[in-house]
């Protein structure tokens, strides 16, 4: 099985198809963080940008990041920084919201 799938995925060694299966782990990340979105839009029955997006952005982030690394690709390097950083940033900002309500107390 894995002879096979190495040589599907074009992997020329074991490490070498860890680390494409890492690629392709942290890809799955990134699609499923706009099925969750999808998925609460439709059932808010407007466009919502939920926490669990951001949580799954950072960690697709994080593992593609180390992915790039690994290929030594700068240009893949620089994309998934930046966006690393604004994912990080957004779950910053939902914290930070988050205890000033709480701290606030109920309104009403």
């Amino acid at each position: 099985m894995s002879e096979a799938l190495a040589r599907f995925l074009g992997a020329a060694t074991p490490g070498e198809l860890a680390w494409i299966l890492v690629g392709l782990d942290g890809q799955l990340l990134f699609m499923g963080r706009f099925l969750v979105q999808w998925i609460a839009s439709e059932r808010a029955r407007r466009s919502v940008v939920p926490t669990a997006f951001w949580w799954l952005s950072l960690g697709g982030a994080a593992v593609l990041l180390a992915y790039a690394i690994w290929r030594r690709d700068p240009v893949f390097i620089l994309g998934q920084s930046l966006g690393f950083g604004i994912y990080a940033r957004n779950l910053w900002l939902i914290r930070t919201a988050a205890r000033r309500d709480a701290a606030e107390g109920p309104r009403g």
